[in-house]
């Protein structure tokens, strides 16, 4: 990655995390922590990656993003606010009665949304059927999909991780959220997942293991992704993150899971974030 590109990634994957808190903080509802571990993967898909048009949304040769995490998504609000689909700072209406940026995306309401999620272990299965009709379609567009790994707990995911394979479809990416957290603690005691690489291998997909917050991981993975495109495999991310990734009170916190900042915490991420966001400004410039 060039380095102008990764620090100006840097720069907006601070934004989508101070606007996650903010939205949330105004909201006074959401879920915070897993959207913040998983703003790094949406920067850079948002951010360098995917073929998608604010002034052409419905593109049919776009590039589709299916947040199979559908809870999380003031992180994806966040990346297309930013990304021009919307002025960001309809994430202070959050949730709000009249506001299209409702708890879970919806397709008909809110600008750039490819699918509605929300209940676990549907958007990875929309996903696998959005990539089937590109073939079918024989279009050249990519799908990709983050999945929680408290989600991988749901049958449903699985069954759609054996019809990607059967169906060989090497134009879907699937990124999983892997930071160890669910709402009710930790993955491993909750349900344990066991190995999701050798799992995944063995349901027919390519599988890599990254830092799911180094930006120049994540390209690698989604370069290798498109290299392997021809194989007739579908291409797994599992992703090494941290729930709450960016603000010191929540890092590894599933008490902020579904749980807005009080009044003390919104000041002390707010300040956190926006040094970050200094930080990251002052080396772009």
């Amino acid at each position: 990655m060039r380095q102008e590109q990764e620090k100006e990634l840097k720069l907006m994957a601070a934004k989508v995390r101070r606007w996650v808190i903010e939205g949330v903080y105004r909201a006074n509802s959401g879920h915070p922590g897993g959207s913040l571990s998983c703003a790094d993967i949406i920067t850079y898909l948002y951010g360098a990656e995917m073929r998608v048009d604010p002034a052409n949304e419905k593109d049919p040769d776009r590039d589709r993003f299916v947040l199979s995490k559908g809870h999380c998504a003031p992180a994806l609000y966040a990346a297309l606010g930013l990304r021009g689909f919307f002025d960001v700072n309809e994430m202070k209406n959050l949730r709000k009665i009249d506001s299209f940026l409702q708890g879970h995306p919806c397709i008909a309401m809110t600008p750039g949304i490819d699918m509605s999620t929300g209940s676990l272990g549907q958007g990875i299965s929309a996903a696998v059927g959005m990539a089937l009709a590109g073939k079918i379609d024989k279009r050249d567009y990519n799908v990709f999909s983050v999945l929680g790994d408290g989600e991988m707990q749901e049958g449903e995911v699985w069954e759609a991780l054996m019809s990607a394979a059967h169906y060989k479809l090497d134009n879907l990416c699937a990124f999983l959220d892997n930071n160890g957290l669910q709402i009710d603690g930790k993955v491993d005691d909750v349900m344990s997942l066991g190995d999701i690489e050798a799992k995944t291998k063995a349901f027919g997909w390519n599988t890599m293991v990254i830092d799911g917050h180094d930006l120049n991981q994540i390209e690698a993975a989604v370069e290798s992704f498109k290299a392997h495109k021809g194989e007739g495999k579908p291409f797994f991310v599992i992703c090494k993150t941290h729930k709450g990734m960016g603000v010191s009170f929540m890092y590894d916190n599933p008490g902020f899971h579904g749980k807005a900042p009080n009044d003390e915490e919104y000041k002390i991420a707010v300040s956190e974030l926006d040094a970050a966001i200094e930080k990251a400004a002052g080396e772009v410039n």
